[in-house]
């Protein structure tokens, strides 16, 4: 846990931005995998950990924006708890940690939840991720089930993104020590099994293996494939085979559950073809000049929109697309390559705060969402904040059943090359990722250098 008076200090602005009502912040329970006693490893509701930090399932908390009350709900271990799970520290002790002195049993929320209801209190809460929270918030909340998503707190969902998009010294630390400690050395030890003859399982092993290692586990399922045209690739079976591309998309969460989110695209047997290595200078072009670009007021959208016309320059170049660039990316064209944004916030999520609506962290009055496909797949569009912490993952992917459709469907015509895409087919992905912090100054790359020029690949996977 960071120091009692982070999140002290956490909770007083929250409090200070509600002004009224009660915010109701339950934490996770533990959920069962394939029978009641068998749960899958525990994971601590991120918005609850940032407020209070404790990791630990069967919590919730309420925190009182006129009273200034903050109470915590939960149980001391019971005698069978002890017998299989061995004895803990009382609640009230854990609790002193967060600066929180008020403890009550769990059973007592929905009795408290009650009270400040029938007196016309303000209750606020956020939209659940989860079914058994939904039903929980019905009952506590006097709702039907179909009103508990539309009736979470706008205004509570804007104090927390505003607050958890601008990560302070301590969090910007713990991700720096977390991707420099672990998610560098889980790469390094992935690339020596990237050989022919073995499989992509072999290559993910050996990467979650080493997060493991360091008492860390995976900010999210490990993406390592030959297919990386495959945005979310989760599957492990193929063989490698030299000329092959591997993309691994992969990070480690550490113990205080700050994630870590990378991508690198690997020749299988050391060496890019000519036209891989020209497709994948395009895509790092398009990352080390997107990074460039970041500084506090610019907004995400922008640069989304230079690493994409970055792109649109490169294909032209090597024949897959012509005519203009401004109007190939502001119509779309671009898009049948580079299907996705530029990359999203991450903290405590690896992608922060998606739980709370991708809408209100990515977005804003100024800022809306495109419908136009590709660039409605844009995570993060509003201006960059000194102590936002961004992904830079620009991609080019050769998708057949994308490029059947459109040249069926003869769409961009004028910009697409479709008889040059032929010899393009089973090519692949590309996609390049890096974690950007905004500072003040400009911007800073979390951890250290985890290599991704092709030279420099290529010595790697030589020996």
């Amino acid at each position: 846990m960071f120091p009692s008076r982070i999140y002290i200090e956490r909770r007083a602005s929250l409090k200070k931005f509600m002004g009224k009502g009660i915010i109701l912040l339950p934490g996770n329970p533990e959920t069962s995998m394939n029978y009641k006693a068998n749960y899958y490893p525990f994971r601590q509701d991120s918005t609850f950990l940032y407020y209070f930090g404790l990791d630990i399932p069967d919590l919730a908390a309420i925190i009182d924006a006129e009273s200034g009350d903050e109470i915590i709900y939960g149980n001391d271990a019971s005698i069978e708890d002890i017998i299989w799970m061995g004895e803990a520290e009382i609640l009230s002790i854990r609790s002193e940690r967060s600066g929180v002195h008020q403890i009550r049993p769990f059973r007592q929320l929905e009795q408290d939840v009650g009270k400040a209801r029938s007196l016309g209190r303000k209750l606020h809460y956020l939209p659940p991720y989860r079914e058994q929270r939904r039903l929980q918030l019905a009952r506590y909340g006097g709702m039907k089930y179909e009103e508990v998503d539309r009736n979470a707190s706008a205004q509570l969902i804007r104090a927390i993104v505003s607050q958890r998009s601008v990560k302070d010294h301590a969090e910007l630390q713990e991700m720096e020590k977390t991707m420099s400690d672990v998610t560098c050395k889980a790469y390094y030890q992935a690339v020596q099994v990237i050989k022919p003859g073995n499989h992509e399982y072999n290559v993910a092993g050996a990467l979650e293996g080493t997060v493991l290692q360091h008492n860390c586990r995976m900010a999210y399922p490990v993406i390592c494939t030959i297919h990386g045209e495959i945005l979310h690739n989760n599957s492990y079976g193929h063989l490698l085979q030299s000329g092959q591309l591997l993309l691994i998309d992969a990070g480690a969460e550490s113990e205080m559950h700050y994630a870590t989110d990378i991508t690198r695209t690997y020749p299988v047997g050391g060496k890019f073809t000519r036209i891989q290595k020209d497709v994948y200078n395009i895509v790092l072009n398009a990352q080390v000049e997107a990074i460039a670009a970041i500084r506090p007021e610019i907004s995400y959208r922008d640069i989304h929109f230079k690493a994409a016309r970055t792109i649109a320059e490169g294909l032209k170049d090597i024949g897959l697309l012509k005519g203009n660039t401004d109007d190939v990316v502001q119509l779309g064209a671009h898009a049948l390559f580079f299907p996705h944004g530029l990359g999203h916030m991450i903290g405590l999520d690896v992608h922060d705060m998606e739980d709370l609506g991708e809408d209100y962290v990515g977005y804003d009055r100024e800022f809306k969402r495109s419908e136009q496909f590709g660039t409605a797949y844009l995570r993060m569009a509003k201006r960059l904040l000194e102590g936002n912490v961004v992904t830079v993952e620009p991609g080019i992917y050769f998708i057949d059943a994308l490029i059947d459709k459109w040249r069926e469907e003869k769409r961009f015509n004028d910009f697409i090359n479709y008889e040059a895409l032929e010899k393009f087919r089973g090519f692949g992905g590309i996609r390049i990722e890096d974690n950007v912090a905004v500072t003040r100054e400009g911007h800073h790359v979390i951890g250290k250098p985890i290599p991704k020029a092709p030279d420099e690949l290529e010595n790697m996977l030589g020996g």
